[in-house]
């Protein structure tokens, strides 16, 4: 089985959820007469410990608020689905042949059972173009299988992955794809750094966080 790795087991984000301690409450007052209302202690608390105040009225509107802030955007809003791939098996001639044809950059490899195996761009066949392009007859590189190319340690998310997740992944690992995979690492879509831009294009603002 290859060495695949989800992008969650690398970097998983650490949302920071702000832990504010209760603020004490005024004090009672030991001459406390019957029938005399907090709101009309407010002001003498405010003049005397104005810091006190503005702290607790900072915590009484932290109290309605949201406590932890949920994903906008999830891999599955806008990776490439369904994903074009090719079994571990196919030639350099094929790969190249359907990137041509597809228009597309990045073909997840898949194994006999249809798992993710590995990932080939372009850039792997690229050393072999001249042979790949040859108007005679390709070379016999051509006939090689991609598995002899291919990244064999691919990282992948799931459809419920994280935008920003991924986006860190690919500037930190410098990947410009990555496949997103369902419970059994069957490949179901694609996430490449153009999608994200179009995205960009297309959805500006982005809300990365709800």
């Amino acid at each position: 089985m290859s060495d695949i790795r989800p992008i969650d087991a690398i970097a998983e984000p650490q949302p920071v959820r702000p832990v504010a301690q209760r603020l004490p409450g005024p004090q009672a007052d030991d001459h406390h007469q019957p029938g005399h209302s907090n709101e009309q202690e407010e002001p003498d608390n405010q003049e005397a410990n104005p810091a006190a105040f503005l702290a607790q009225q900072a915590y009484q509107q932290q109290t309605h608020q949201t406590p932890s802030a949920t994903p906008a955007l999830l891999a599955q809003d806008l990776m490439t689905s369904p994903v074009i791939s090719l079994p571990s098996g196919s030639t350099l001639l094929e790969a190249w042949a359907m990137m041509k044809r597809k228009g597309i950059h990045h073909l997840p490899v898949t194994a006999a059972d249809g798992t993710l195996a590995g990932l080939v761009s372009d850039r792997e066949l690229l050393p072999y173009a001249h042979e790949l392009e040859s108007s005679d007859s390709p070379g016999p590189s051509a006939r090689h299988t991609v598995a002899q190319v291919m990244s064999i340690r691919p990282l992948f998310g799931t459809p419920t992955t994280e935008l920003r997740a991924i986006a860190r992944i690919m500037l930190d690992e410098c990947v410009s794809a990555v496949p997103i995979l369902d419970n059994f690492h069957h490949p179901i879509g694609i996430l490449t750094t153009t999608d994200i831009l179009r995205a960009i294009v297309h959805r500006s603002p982005i809300e990365l966080w709800t």
